[in-house]
Formats: structure tokens, C-alpha cells, sequence
């Protein structure tokens, strides 16, 4: 059993004791606290030692704060590397240091104990409890932190420009305004805020014999500040695995790297980038294990198998990194690597009515790329079109992520042995898709809705390659305003079909009063408003081909056109050999 070491302590125990020499390494986050996390600090410890803003009904022998957990391993340096408690250690010394700045000048006799309890924290002292101002109880080797120089400036030298814009700087002078408020406020009775969160605030440091454990203490942590993310405990591994390799400098900075390309290309609902990159490998490593099961593992349970076996291979994080540019390609609609037919396919799929295929393209990648990290493109693109095929169709036949994951999983473990995606006991009877398609309410507020209408407007060969970062809408061909005043469609119903929607540009604001087909065509088209500002039009070709050649939009267009759509789509079924 793994022993630890834990023992609640005031900050003043905590941050004075001579042992206390803390260490953020390499491999945590940057800092992040902001102001709404400084106010809650201050007014949360403000409101404790100056109850009812009277420091009489404070009981400096019984009242107690607690702010949480300090959980650190010692590591071969003899320094108390820090795992969780990072951002709340880093605010408590920035807060002590600006205290200390303003009890620099007083000379009365609590003052001037204040300054030396409060220099014992900042600075190592002697044997004699003489403190050292060049060497702080603080150091922060952290990786991806371009400021962390600035936090020591600042704890060095008790100032913070407003040239410097750092996270640091900005909750230091931060603490400089609230502690210059609170001085204004209560002259006398100054020292006893500093003396209070010193002596009464509590932190509960727990210190494991390594870091294996402190990661495992952590993650059963409920950490009030900002814990570390999956990628986080990764990022762990991978130090240490080339630390030993001596490669720790260049992990860094290809860790870096990996992290600053993710941010850009990964927005994940939950969890963080890097966090998204490892999830999307992790589907490529089941399925080189032959794992179908419907069941997923949580990503840190996955990758902690055989104590991070999957972390100790240079082949793991050059896969991420190939991974993470193949995907920073497909976001930047890479001409150079990618056809305009794939390219195509690929701005469909971003419309899909769930992430599996994400998950299917990765492992697609990592089972064929070549050295180069390139894949065949008509064999890509074949891929493409069919997961959109069927993915498009389970969605309507078999709604519900989860229910994909049993044809997707088993397909996933064909591609790693090298076998041509086929989904041959998941086939579909054309009657069957057929009725449901024409039955199915493609309502706005269903992914699905979106996604066939990206589809649609992609089967015209015709049309041009649209960029990701342009927000599309859906559009009601014949408008709703409009069936409120004419009353002209026999079946309501028919508003909601595909037949009268299309995905147009957000930018094109069809206001609600422009109810008539008339009024629509210009938007469509482009025009010239009153101002001489010239409007561009729509870039779907078919709203375009409607513009030009169309007088009204009326319920034989919209049934005609739903007709159109859905026989096209059957018929893309039967291209992609998914039909029984």
C-alpha cells in the first residue's frame, strides 16, 4: 500500500516550514485563474475574517477556512512537485507577495511581525530564520507557460507594470487594489486581515511517495479550481518516460506543439483539445485489439492499462502527432492534400448527425497513411462517401449514437486487419429507408435535418466547395409567413419536409416579413440595397438555379422536390453497395 502523508495546516504551517520548497513542473497546465476567480478568493476569505465587516466577531482560536487539497509527491530534486492544487498555490503566494509589498514602509510592532510571518512564506530562510530574497519557496518549470518568468519577477520584486499582461500581473495588481481598498477602509485594524489568512486559512497538503500515486489521489479529487485534464495525466507519462530516454527538451517542445495545433482544430463539448486527440487515437488502438464491444472505456481508463504501457512507445506520440495533422488538415481544407471531391466529402461529414465518423476517419488514417502521412485519395474518398451513406441512413432507421456503434466498432477492426468496409449485416431494404424517409418529421431541431440537406446540396456536381468557418442556417424554401397569409399549401406539414428546406448562409438575413418567393429571389441572387451596397448572394447553386429559373415555389415544387431528394439518396445507397 502506498503510504502518504497528510496533515491539515494553516497557510503559515504550510508555506513556512523550511521543508516547503514547491515545484509546478514541466508538464502542467499553464496558469489560468482570472478575475472572477481572484473575487470569489478575496471576498470568500475578506468575508471569513472580517465577519458582518467587523473584525470583533472573528475567534482567531477556533474560526477555520478550509480552501482545499495541496497534493505533491518529493522527487529526486528533494522539491514537493505539485499535481493538484497548482492555480490555488499560485494566487495564495501572488496574494501573500502584495500583502508583503504593502507592509513594507509600516514600522509598529504588528506590522512588522506581519512582514516577517509573510517573508518565511515567500522566501527560504537560514537557520536562523533570516530569509534569502534570491531563492523563493516557489519555482515553476512549466512547459507551455510563456509568463511563468513573469510570476517570479513578481514574487522576486513585488511589482507588476501595467507592460506586463500576464495572468500573473493582472490578479496581482489585482490583490494591489483590493488590499489598497481595504487599508483606505480599515487603517487600524489593517494587520489582522494578512495575520487571519495566515494563521486560520487551511490547506490540506497531501504528499505521496510518487508521482503514480499523487496522479491517482487526484483524479478522485473534487478540486474547486481548475484540475488537470486527462491529457494532463498523459502528458505525465510521456515526461517521465522521456526524461529517462533523455529526450525530456524535445518531448516538450513536441508536446507543445501537439497542444498548440489541437486548440485550434479541436472544440470538444466536453474535456479539453488534447483531450479530443487522444480520444480519436484511442478508437485506432481498440481496434488493432480486435475490441467490438458497443461498451466504451473512459479515455484515462483505456490509456492506464498495464501502467500506461501505450505511453512508454515512441511510436504513441509520433501517431499523435501525424493523427493531429492529418485532422489540422481536413480543418484547413488543405487544397495540396486532399482533392476537391474528398474535400467535398469531408465538408458533408462536418454536417453529420453525430462525431462517430470522426472516430472512423481516424482509424481510416492510421491503417492508411503512408510514411509520408498521406492517404490514396480515391480510396479516401470512396471511404467517405460511403460511412456518409450509412451513417445518414442509421441515423433515420436506428436513431441514437450508441446504436452505431455496433456496425462502426466491428468495421473499425476490419479496416486494421486490412479488409474493405463493407457493413454486410447491416444492409438496408430500399422500401424500408424508402417509407421511413418519407415518413420521418425532418423537423430544423434534428441533426439529421442539416445533415441531409448538406447532402443534398453536395450531390450537384456543380456545386463549389464551401469554407467551415461560414455558419449555415435552414432555410424554409416557401416560407412559413407566407402560409399565415395565403393559406396555400393544402398540407401544413409540408413546411417541415426536405422538399422545402435548403442550408443557406446565416450572413443572408431573410427578415420574417419577406414572406413571398419574389422577395427571396434577390436574396438568393444578390442585389444592390438603397445604400449602393452590394449584397452577394447565396453560394448554393441550387437557391442560385431557383433564382434564375423560378417565377413561385409552390406545393407541387416542394413534393416534387422532396421526391427528388429522397430517390437520390436511395439511389446513393445503391452506388455504395448498402443496400440488400
Amino acid at each position: 500500500m502506498s503510504k502518504l502523508n497528510i496533515d491539515q495546516k494553516t497557510i503559515f504551517g504550510l508555506f513556512a516550514d523550511k521543508k516547503s520548497d514547491f515545484l509546478i513542473p514541466d508538464y502542467q497546465r499553464p496558469y489560468a485563474w482570472e478575475d472572477a476567480e481572484c473575487q470569489t478568493l478575496w471576498e470568500d476569505i475578506f468575508n471569513f475574517a472580517f465577519p458582518d465587516n467587523d473584525y470583533s466577531k472573528f475567534d482567531s482560536d477556533s474560526d477555520e477556512y478550509f480552501l482545499g487539497p495541496i497534493v505533491t509527491f518529493k522527487n529526486d530534486s528533494n522539491k514537493m512537485e505539485v499535481i493538484d492544487g497548482q492555480q490555488r498555490l499560485t494566487t495564495l503566494m501572488l496574494l501573500l507577495r502584495a500583502f508583503y509589498e504593502k507592509f513594507g514602509m509600516m514600522q509598529d510592532e504588528n506590522s512588522k511581525k506581519t512582514r516577517e510571518n509573510l517573508e518565511k512564506c515567500i522566501w527560504k530562510t537560514d537557520e536562523f530564520g533570516t530569509p534569502d530574497k534570491s531563492k523563493l519557496k516557489i519555482d515553476s518549470e512549466v512547459a507551455t507557460d510563456n509568463d511563468k518568468d513573469e510570476f517570479l519577477n513578481i514574487l522576486k520584486n513585488g511589482s507588476a507594470p501595467e507592460n506586463m499582461k500576464s495572468k500573473y500581473a493582472i490578479n496581482y495588481r489585482f490583490f494591489q487594489k483590493q488590499i489598497n481598498e481595504f487599508l483606505q477602509k480599515f487603517p487600524s485594524y489593517f494587520s489582522y486581515l494578512p495575520t487571519r489568512i495566515l494563521n486560520n486559512c487551511i490547506l490540506l497538503p497531501i504528499e505521496a511517495e510518487s508521482q503514480d500515486t499523487a496522479l491517482r489521489i487526484f483524479s478522485t479529487l473534487n478540486d474547486r479550481g481548475l484540475p488537470l485534464s486527462d491529457a494532463d495525466i498523459f502528458k505525465a507519462q510521456f515526461y517521465k518516460y522521456y526524461t529517462q530516454k533523455g529526450e525530456k527538451d524535445d518531448f516538450i517542445k513536441r508536446w507543445k506543439a501537439i497542444e498548440e495545433q489541437s486548440a485550434k482544430i479541436f472544440h470538444p463539448i466536453t474535456g479539453t483539445p488534447m483531450d479530443e486527440l487522444f480520444t480519436r487515437y484511442m478508437y485506432y488502438e481498440r481496434a488493432c485489439r480486435k475490441i467490438k464491444s458497443s461498451t466504451t472505456e473512459a479515455l484515462r481508463k483505456f490509456y492506464e492499462k498495464d501502467s500506461y504501457a501505450l505511453l512508454k512507445k515512441d511510436e504513441t506520440l509520433e501517431n499523435l502527432e501525424a493523427l493531429a495533422d492529418f485532422w489540422n488538415d481536413v480543418s484547413n481544407q488543405d487544397k495540396e492534400r486532399f482533392s476537391d471531391e474528398v474535400l467535398r466529402r469531408l465538408y458533408v461529414l462536418n454536417y453529420a448527425p453525430n462525431g462517430m465518423w470522426n472516430y472512423f476517419t481516424s482509424v481510416y488514417f492510421m491503417r492508411n497513411k503512408d510514411a509520408d502521412g498521406k492517404l490514396d485519395d480515391a480510396k479516401f474518398c470512396a471511404f467517405l462517401t460511403k460511412i456518409t451513406a450509412f451513417i445518414w441512413t442509421y441515423a433515420v432507421t436506428n436513431p441514437g449514437v450508441n446504436a452505431l456503434r455496433t456496425p462502426v466498432y466491428a468495421e473499425m477492426v476490419n479496416l486494421v486487419e486490412g479488409k474493405d468496409i463493407e457493413f454486410a449485416e447491416f444492409k438496408f431494404e430500399a422500401a424500408t429507408v424508402k417509407s421511413m424517409f418519407n415518413n420521418y418529421y425532418f423537423s430544423n431541431g434534428r441533426p439529421i435535418t442539416k445533415s441531409m440537406l448538406t447532402w443534398w446540396a453536395f450531390n450537384d456536381k456543380n456545386q463549389p466547395l464551401l469554407s467551415l468557418e461560414s455558419v449555415f442556417e435552414i432555410e424554409h424554401i416557401f416560407a412559413r409567413k407566407r402560409q399565415e397569409h395565403e393559406n396555400a399549401l393544402s398540407n401544413t406539414n409540408l413546411l417541415e419536409s426536405l422538399g422545402n428546406k435548403s442550408i443557406l448562409e446565416k450572413r443572408i438575413n431573410i427578415r420574417a416579413s419577406d414572406y413571398r418567393f419574389e422577395d427571396k429571389k434577390k436574396y438568393y441572387k444578390g442585389f444592390t440595397n438603397a445604400k449602393g451596397q452590394n449584397k452577394e448572394g447565396t453560394q448554393i447553386i441550387e437557391l442560385q438555379n431557383f433564382a434564375k429559373n423560378k417565377n413561385d415555389f409552390t406545393e407541387t415544387d416542394i413534393t416534387a422536390r422532396h421526391d427528388e431528394i429522397i430517390d437520390a439518396f436511395i439511389g446513393f445507397l445503391k452506388q455504395n453497395d448498402l443496400l440488400k
